[in-house]
């Protein structure tokens, strides 16, 4: 048991695979930290941003009312900035004690810029638990079966 752990949330089913297994291995808070990935901001206008960030908060809202649905000690945590360097920094600034991942199949973005989860659990100073889309918690524990 992990008395705080670290769930990056961008609602979707793996992000919600990772809260529900997260309720298992918590003994005091999830920290359910969603960023929105603002690198693109400067290529778009002002409109397109703010719909950008309305869509992820809409995203966000329905992933944190599954989460304390499951689970009333989560903790919302919202950033922008690169997802992979915004999730690490927020570990270590909260001192948590895990960090759960959900991962599903890479997507045309995730095989251009590389895998926000494969950068965290190269560079994670914590134990990083991933979870797969389908929900089973058995996973990669920082890379190792």
């Amino acid at each position: 048991m992990y008395d705080d752990v670290l769930v990056p949330t961008d609602g979707s089913a793996a992000a919600e695979a990772a809260l529900a297994a997260a309720t298992d291995l918590q003994s005091g808070r999830i920290h359910a930290l969603s960023v929105v990935d603002d690198r693109a901001f400067l290529l778009l206008d002002d409109d397109l941003v703010e719909e950008v960030r309305a869509e992820h908060e809409a995203e966000r809202e329905r992933t944190l009312e599954a989460a304390t649905a499951l689970d009333p000690a989560v903790e919302p945590v919202r950033r922008e900035g690169d997802p992979a360097e915004e999730i690490l920094a927020y570990a270590e600034e909260a001192g948590v004690d895990a960090i759960v991942l959900g991962v599903g199949d890479p997507g045309y973005e995730e095989r251009l810029l590389g895998r926000v989860s494969e950068r965290v659990i190269a560079s994670a100073r914590v134990p990083v638990l991933t979870v797969p889309t389908d929900g089973e918690t058995e996973g990669l524990m920082n890379g190792r079966r």
